[in-house]
């Protein structure tokens, strides 16, 4: 069994309410909210547990929201190390329509870093990262992180032999792609990131699987996983590229389904699998994330319920 290490430099206090309309210029009245850790490695390192598995996590904490969100991460048996953030942590707020059963997501920004606090995330990430582990850096970037932070954490961590996986989106997406001195073991994205990378439509799973393959040759990363929505995820290694078919479930939240994926993957990654038997327990945690409300993430018996459901198809 690796271990495994989440990284979350702009975490978020999740809360999720309901309103019966959603409509402009009157005040809303809302339901009491539920209120969550939230931000990419740390939702990963929250399926993960709720997946029978462990993992670390190093969060960005500042201010009466970043205690806040320690407490919650506490509550849930998250083996948290804090680094210090810059002013308050943010806050991230998923108001549901009652009528029409449509969701609605307001994410924050972060507050701006500094390079004291840059260089603090890479030395605290070097000081833990798990020898031969698996490293998670998920989630968004707050405004002043470098965009090739990519590069010095994969540096930060090539001593302890751990594997690099990178879920990001936007400008440190495209960094990535366009300046890639050191290509982390896996590199995910969604698929309206993975259009906009290519500059045109996927059409299908194997459009999807020959662009993440061009990727891989000019050296962006030494595997890619593009998701497609309802139909699953695309895998694509240098010995070819496979779709973990989703499980047909009723949606009732998508929220976390991409970190769910994250850690359903890493987790079977950690316990040895290949990585296409890994890409399927994503598909499967993904599923199961997207049948849970608000913030919940995905949950062990449902995972391993819809796993048989999840197929691995070479493209």
């Amino acid at each position: 069994m690796h271990d495994i290490l989440t990284i979350t430099l702009n975490p978020a206090l999740d809360m999720n309410t309901e309103a019966e309309k959603v409509i402009p210029d009157v005040k809303l009245r809302c339901t009491e909210p539920m209120v969550d850790p939230g931000g990419g490695g740390i939702n990963v390192a929250r399926a993960i547990n709720h997946m029978g598995g462990n993992a670390s996590a190093i969060v960005a904490i500042g201010g009466h929201n970043g205690n806040r969100l320690l407490e919650l991460l506490m509550a849930e048996g998250i083996a948290t190390m804090p680094i210090p953030s810059p002013g308050e942590t943010r806050a991230s707020v998923v108001v549901n329509c009652k009528t029409t059963g449509q969701q609605y997501r307001f994410m924050l920004p972060g507050p701006p870093w500094r390079d004291e606090h840059v260089q603090k995330a890479i030395q605290t990430t070097a000081a833990h990262t798990p020898k031969d582990g698996l490293v998670i850096f998920s989630g968004s970037q707050p405004p002043g992180v470098p965009l090739d932070f990519e590069e010095s954490l994969s540096e930060a961590i090539r001593g302890a032999g751990a594997r690099l996986i990178v879920d990001t989106s936007g400008a440190a997406l495209r960094q990535i792609v366009e300046d890639h001195k050191s290509p982390p073991f896996l590199l995910r994205a969604d698929d309206e990131e993975a259009e906009g990378l290519a500059g045109q439509k996927l059409e299908t799973p194997a459009d999807t699987a020959a662009f993440a393959c061009s990727l891989i040759e000019q050296g962006v990363a030494e595997n890619i996983i593009f998701a497609r929505g309802a139909e699953g995820s695309v895998l694509t290694t240098p010995e070819g590229s496979w779709l973990a078919t989703a499980a047909k479930v009723k949606v009732v939240s998508k929220v976390g389904a991409g970190d769910s994926y994250v850690g359903g993957l890493t987790l079977s990654l950690a316990r040895g699998s290949t990585i296409q038997e890994a890409a399927r327990w994503g598909a499967a945690a993904a599923s199961a994330a997207v049948t849970t409300v608000a913030t919940e993430l995905c949950r062990g018996e449902d995972v391993e319920r819809l796993l048989p459901e999840c197929k691995l198809i070479q493209l």
